[in-house]
């Protein structure tokens, strides 16, 4: 299992500080209490991820229900995988990664966004960026 990077805690702590009323069955004080103390058990164990798998619920319904609202793909339908690339030149995911989506775990798919956003070579943050904004899946 991969691990939940400390960037997509924080994001979804700030998510949970803007809310005002529960979202499903978590109530925003709650959450963003949880998260907080996430934060603060990565910092005091120097860590920057948490295992997915073994995350305890409290931690992880408000992670999940943050994770319900992001984009679910980075694709923008320019898909040079299926031309034989070994990544895609539209979303910057492997063979792999684009072949294996629907069966990754949230955080393995947190982990791709992460790393196509530092990379930023992917032609939706540069040539098609005004398409990813379109489908409203600019925020990795």
């Amino acid at each position: 299992m991969a691990g939940i990077h400390r960037s997509d805690i924080e994001a979804a702590h700030r998510w949970w500080c803007e809310r005002t009323s529960p979202v499903g069955d978590v109530p925003v004080a709650q959450a963003v209490s949880a998260l907080a103390e996430l934060l603060a058990l990565l910092d005091q164990h120097g860590e920057q991820e948490c295992d997915e798998a073994s995350m305890p619920e409290r931690f992880r319904s408000p992670w999940l229900a943050w994770y319900a609202r992001q984009p679910d793909t980075p694709c923008i339908a320019i898909c040079s995988t299926s031309q034989g690339d070994a990544v895609c030149k539209g979303c910057g995911r492997t063979f792999a990664e684009v072949q294996c989506w629907p069966e990754m775990t949230p955080a393995e798919k947190r982990a791709t966004w992460r790393r196509i956003t530092q990379e930023h070579t992917a032609w939706r943050f540069n040539r098609y960026a005004e398409r990813a904004a379109e489908r409203r899946d600019i925020t990795p």
